[in-house]
């Protein structure tokens, strides 16, 4: 197949482009990444190739959609980078909005059309439930970033209609040494100053890069995966107990706690994502028969933390066939 990712210069889509066409000359996908700027984008992995976007029309890569293919959409402005201001939550919301608007556009005027669309979202879609479990019919919560995952899962729905198999990915927090939040939550512990946020009782809904890039490609290989699909590690933690699991990773102390006033202070709306309590299990993806690398968090963070930046998947850890 072609494979064709939306947010592919990202973290995630990196990871997912190098898995994706690693196989060797003649195995692998063909994979392309959607970039404003292809002279820009950095170094791509070996047999990926960059095509011009710019994020709003479907201009520019129609053409790419001749042939056996799928797309991968995962462009969207991060929830995580900055004060939540009026402008940035609009930055937020009409990145996802706009481009599947794009998205759905390619798809209705391609020469063929793609043979799947898998649709980011976020567990933020389910909003705060305490001790609550989440499985994927849960209904949708209330909050800003739950209204977000809300309309940005419905701005590519119209693909089903067109004969288009869809899979929607609500994607937990996920792990990875080269970037994104564990870096972020090390640090601290780094400093001595590690402890957990709030009263540490809220659920943290974690995946493994390893595992998210799995679960996607599992998504895109599994002909009859559709609907929704929870991306998190089979065992949520506490924050309470992802903080002692993490300070026993990194050999710290993790006994300093970080008032939820403190992150309202410091963070504005932005903390009450991260005080919200989401206990989601991938009850759909493991009933399709995905098989976890990394369910339990200890083993996680200890291969992470230990794993050489850019160490790419071992052959006996590519993602399980349908």
């Amino acid at each position: 197949m072609r494979v064709i990712i939306t947010g592919g210069s990202g973290l995630i889509g990196r990871a997912l482009a190098r898995n994706l066409s690693q196989e060797g000359a003649g195995a692998g996908h063909d994979v392309v990444v959607l970039t404003r700027d292809p002279d820009r984008v950095g170094t791509l992995p070996a047999g990926v190739r960059a095509a011009r976007w710019d994020g709003r029309t479907s201009e520019g890569w129609v053409s790419l959609l001749d042939t056996d293919s799928a797309i991968v959409h995962l462009a969207g402005e991060s929830v995580a980078a900055g004060r939540w201001t009026a402008e940035k939550k609009r930055r937020i919301c009409d990145s996802r909005l706009v481009s599947g608007a794009a998205v759905m556009a390619a798809i209705r005027a391609a020469p063929v059309r793609p043979r799947v669309l898998i649709q980011s979202s976020a567990v933020g879609y389910y909003g705060d439930h305490g001790d609550e479990v989440l499985p994927e019919e849960t209904p949708p919560g209330d909050g800003f970033l739950a209204v977000v995952c809300q309309e940005w899962e419905a701005s590519t729905a119209e693909a089903e209609s067109l004969g288009v198999r869809r899979a929607v990915a609500r994607t937990g927090v996920v792990l990875a040494r080269e970037g994104g939040a564990l870096p972020v939550m090390s640090l601290p512990f780094k400093m001595m100053i590690g402890g957990p946020l709030g009263d540490g009782r809220q659920w943290f809904p974690w995946i493994h890069v390893d595992d998210e890039v799995g679960a996607l490609r599992f998504l895109l290989e599994r002909e009859d995966a559709r609907g929704a699909f929870n991306l998190t590690a089979p065992r949520p933690v506490t924050n309470r107990e992802l903080t002692r699991t993490l300070a026993r990773a990194l050999r710290r102390p993790g006994f300093l706690p970080v008032p939820g006033f403190a992150l309202r202070l410091a963070l504005g709306e932005f903390a009450e994502s991260i005080l919200e309590s989401q206990r989601v299990i991938p009850s759909r993806l493991l009933a399709a028969g995905y098989v976890f690398r990394q369910p339990e968090l200890a083993p996680a963070l200890h291969d992470l933390l230990r794993r050489p930046p850019g160490a790419r998947l071992s052959d006996d850890k590519k993602s399980p066939g349908p």
